[in-house]
Parts: structure tokens; C-alpha cells; sequence
């Protein structure tokens, strides 16, 4: 459900590192908002503060929101503190295969330009979608 960001309220948190905000707002502005934040049935936030803080700096007025019921302040500490432990980077090997993954669909080399050319060709003579 969207929230207006403004009714959000942030309590002491266990993160004080928010990281690079405008790299994350830089990613909310070109693919939107991928996962929800977190808040309480008062509007506490629980989790994605880093997420809020990017869309305030866009100037969003709200954001998409998932409310939990987390009774008292341990549950909500423990809601906080496994949603930032559970995630998982990417390995180095990881980022570097999906770099170039990325750059070689970024970039295709001339037999695979005619070769998509040729399928975007029977596509559109077969109205046939991806």
C-alpha cells in the first residue's frame, strides 16, 4: 500500500551507515521501487530506512509500505535486525559474471545485432510478444 513518507516515523535505529543514498535513489528513479518498507500499525519504521531516505531526497510524497503487527519494541528489533542480516551480496565471482552479462547485452557484437534484428523482424510480421 502507498503511505504518505511524511507519516512515517523513524525511532532510534541500529544502522547509523545509511551508505550511498544517491546511489540508491539513483536506482529507485530508474527501475522504482523494488521491495516495500517495513512499518508498525503506528507508522514506526521497522525496516527501509535506506529506502526512505532515497525516495525523500527524490521528492517522493509516498512510498509503497508493508505493516506488520510487531508488538512491543523487541519484536520490532528483531524484525529490524533480520531483515539486514538475511540479506546476501553477490560474491565477487557473482558481480562479476553479472557485470558481463550486462555489458555484453549492453553491447552485442555484429553477428548478434543481425541476428536480433532478424528476430525482432519475425516478431513484429508475427505480432509475437516477448
Amino acid at each position: 500500500m502507498q503511505i504518505p513518507i511524511d507519516e512515517i516515523k523513524i525511532r532510534k535505529r541500529i544502522r547509523k551507515d545509511l551508505g550511498n543514498i544517491p546511489a540508491l535513489a539513483e536506482s529507485l528513479k530508474k527501475y522504482g521501487q523494488l521491495s516495500p518498507v517495513i512499518i508498525s500499525k503506528t507508522n514506526v519504521l521497522i525496516a527501509g530506512e535506506r529506502r526512505l531516505n532515497a525516495a525523500k531526497s527524490l521528492g517522493w510524497k509516498t512510498i509503497n509500505a508493508v505493516t506488520i503487527d510487531a508488538p512491543g519494541k523487541l519484536a520490532k528489533l528483531e524484525l529490524e535486525v533480520e531483515e539486514n542480516i538475511q540479506r546476501h551480496a553477490f560474491t565477487p565471482i557473482e558481480e562479476a559474471e553479472a557485470s558481463n552479462k550486462l555489458y555484453n547485452l549492453r553491447n552485442p557484437g555484429f553477428f548478434r545485432r543481425i541476428i536480433n534484428a532478424i528476430i525482432n523482424f519475425f516478431k513484429k510480421l508475427f505480432r509475437i510478444e516477448d
